[in-house]
């Protein structure tokens, strides 16, 4: 697991070290005159740079033995621990192009403790990169940790633990944090008026596999210099892990929801059991359907609440998430997937109640392919955990043909960051789903079995009188359950479903898949729920 709150100190300011050999970002030195540098910020020699050259480094880079870069960290980084490491804060008034009439600004992270592998950032400007080169004076070193001031000697070729992007999100006359780069592949984003929260990655490997998880780096970023007035911002990353190196574009439009345009080239070194694309990762502690006995003032506490998935058929389905006692994982097979992904529906402060991390302001996370993703599946995984602070939810993309070593594999999809999924259905949705005791209050069938209720609202619900008939389809794999009964919902205005289940009846997990019909058609999208004792 992730350990989100290192990730969130570490956003908050870090910094770290090492020395990354020029041939490893595969650009030729050039003695082209040079621009002046920003204030604080020294660049190295120009060299050429365009995404083809990128492309052809990270295919020529699949075919050595992998190096890893982290063994190289200089011994005063490698050393630094958790306490000191959060001590360097990076200098705002040092910015990349805080010096200029730019949109968008760039701070970066040090090397140190969780952050080992040295990432290498250039500026490009009109095809020529420029590396944006170490310096001890763009940092602060905390006087109680480094009394005789920040550790001597460091290269100027040693790089950085990432980045994060600034932009006027909110205001036009203010910076806010737009973007972070920190952390194997990992990046997340906001949009205006959000809180970070869940996170994109690269490329998952390996994901819930007997032989271990396997993280691939971004190890070196290439930042096109934006134009003053510029909508987006574009960079460019070369990946390497050990079963496989990649090249990525990004293209970064801020607003009320933050965009991403992802392309990625990608070249197995060997064969990967789990291959999975457009991965996201998310928090689930506990919400109203789990709560069981756990002792929290906080109604939930959770990232996401749920996997939506939108089918290349046309279907809608909702599943809930949960926080397992052991690893579990649902599959959805699909066909050029229009998109799918995990979303924090609920944005009422009181269905949380935490002032400090703001639940309700989390965005989730939408995927949307730009181009026919052919025959795969969505795979989530869910993992346990005991504290919010790691990330436990896993889901991504895993293509029917994956790539063969060797092979090139292309994708291309758009990331939203979003306060609601960016393409609503016309169908009712699930608001709410709760779990408890089964039977009826009262008579001898209290407390046998287990109970669902499920909340539809919205959509065609919402244009029904309460007396019209609406019929649910349920369907249970490996379970036994009473009839679904549907009743109306006068505070929503749409439909609730209620049935128990048999565990004694019941072999575990058991698998629901339920939705609203009437006369033939279809009025809600699909709850699917994975249920275990």
């Amino acid at each position: 697991m992730v350990e989100r709150r290192a990730v969130l100190r570490a956003s908050a300011g870090l910094a770290a070290a090492f020395a990354f050999a020029r041939s490893a970002s595969g650009l030729a030195a050039d003695a082209s005159e040079e621009p002046p540098a920003p204030p604080g910020i020294r660049l190295g020699e120009a060299t050429p740079f365009d995404p083809a050259s990128l492309r052809e480094r990270a295919r020529a880079l699949a075919g050595e033995a992998f190096r890893p870069r982290a063994d190289e960290v200089p011994g005063p980084v490698a050393d630094l621990g958790y306490d000191r490491h959060r001590a360097i804060r990076f200098r705002p008034d040092a910015a990349l192009w805080s010096d200029a009439d730019r949109p968008y600004r760039v701070q970066f992270f040090h090397l140190g403790s969780f952050y080992e592998t040295p990432v290498h950032v250039f500026v490009v400007e009109e095809g020529q990169a420029r590396e944006v080169l170490y310096d001890p004076a763009l940092f602060t070193f905390g006087a109680e940790e480094f009394p005789d001031g920040p550790p001597a000697d460091m290269p100027d070729d040693l790089g950085f633990a990432g980045f994060r992007l600034h932009a006027p999100l909110n205001r036009p006359d203010v910076f806010d944090e737009l973007a972070v780069f920190l952390g194997a592949s990992y990046f997340r984003a906001v949009g205006a008026g959000q809180r970070y929260g869940l996170s994109a990655r690269g490329i998952a490997v390996n994901t819930g596999q007997s032989e271990g998880e396997e993280f691939p780096d971004f190890v070196a970023f290439w930042l096109e210099r934006p134009r003053p007035g510029a909508s987006e911002i574009v960079l460019h990353a070369l990946l390497d892990g050990p079963s496989v190196a990649g090249a990525y574009r990004f293209a970064i439009r801020p607003g009320a929801t933050t965009e991403m345009d992802v392309d990625a080239a990608l070249f197995p070194r060997e064969a990967i059991d789990l291959f999975g694309v457009a991965p996201l990762t998310s928090m689930y502690l506990f919400g109203p359907a789990d709560r069981g006995d756990v002792d929290d003032f906080r109604p939930a506490v959770h990232d996401s609440e749920g996997l939506e998935i939108w089918t290349g058929g046309g279907e809608r389905i909702w599943r809930p998430l949960a926080n397992p006692r052991r690893l579990r994982q649902a599959v959805y097979g699909d066909t050029n997937p229009r998109g799918f992904g995990l979303m924090q529906r609920t944005r009422d402060f009181d269905a949380y109640e935490d002032l400090e991390a703001r639940y309700d302001l989390r965005p989730g996370l939408w995927v949307e392919p730009r181009s026919d993703w052919g025959r795969g599946q969505v795979r989530l995984f869910e993992l346990p955990t005991d504290a919010e602070v790691n990330d436990n939810i896993v889901a991504f993309w895993v293509p029917g043909s994956p790539p063969e070593p060797g092979g090139e594999y292309r994708l291309a999809y758009r990331l939203h960051w979003c306060k609601d999924t960016p393409f609503p259905p016309s169908l009712a949705r699930v608001v709410d789903t709760r779990v408890g005791a089964g039977g009826v209050p009262g008579t001898d069938s209290a407390g046998q079995g287990r109970k669902f209720v499920v909340d539809f609202a919205g959509g065609p619900l919402s244009e029904l009188p309460a007396d019209e008939i609406v019929n649910a389809e349920l369907g249970v794999v490996r379970g036994a359950t009473t009839e679904p009964v549907v009743q109306a919902n006068p505070v929503t205005g749409g439909r609730r479903v209620f049935f128990d289940l048999r565990p004694e009846d019941s072999r575990p997990p058991v698998e629901f898949r339920l939705r609203l019909h009437r006369g033939g058609s279809v009025l809600s999208e699909t709850w699917s729920y994975q249920w275990t004792p």
